[in-house]
């Protein structure tokens, strides 16, 4: 079964069992809704031996989520969960507006110009505020392509390709 990231238990708040978590999705307000299943893993790599949890209570605060668990209700039980990552399951996974793309989608994604020119593989997304970023690996010690994720610049997402066409704008790349 196929389990995707969506954030990062970063500390406990408090002594009835909160924990912050760093999210890591573009659907928050889903995600961690009371009732919400996810699964916690050791490590980002784990697929396996997950343990679930469902949402008790949620709230939002400065960026983060501050969550309690059904059945973990004191400090006790969560602080052994500190860095762990909570992820969802496959078919948890909504479907989105055309246009619109989960992270896992996209990077890996080979990035060429309109012209047909290869530039690299997108190897990360960034979030840091307007738009997200996407980070392309160029390989060859070559230094990295940050492309702004706006139409002016991202002109075709082709998923059973596995590319994107990008435009790039004078001070895009060396």
């Amino acid at each position: 079964m196929a389990y995707f990231r969506v954030g990062t238990l970063v500390n406990t708040h408090g002594i009835r069992g909160e924990v912050k978590v760093v999210v890591i999705t573009d659907f928050p307000e889903k995600r961690f809704a009371k009732g919400e299943k996810l699964i916690l893993f050791k490590d980002v790599a784990d697929t396996t031996g997950g343990i679930p949890v469902t949402i008790a209570t949620a709230r939002e605060q400065k960026g983060l989520f501050f969550l309690t668990f059904k059945g973990l209700d004191n400090i006790n039980d969560v602080e052994k969960y500190k860095g762990w990552t909570l992820k969802v399951a496959a078919e948890a996974l909504q479907d989105l507006p055309a246009g619109e793309y989960y992270y896992h989608q996209i990077i890996g994604l080979k990035v060429v110009t309109v012209a047909g020119e290869t530039i690299g593989k997108v190897s990360e997304i960034l979030s840091p505020g307007a738009n997200d970023v996407w980070v392309v690996q160029r390989g060859h010690g070559l230094a990295d392509v940050l492309l702004p994720k706006i139409p002016q610049v991202i002109k075709k997402v082709d998923l059973a390709a596995g590319t994107v066409t990008v435009e790039l704008m004078e001070g895009l790349i060396d």
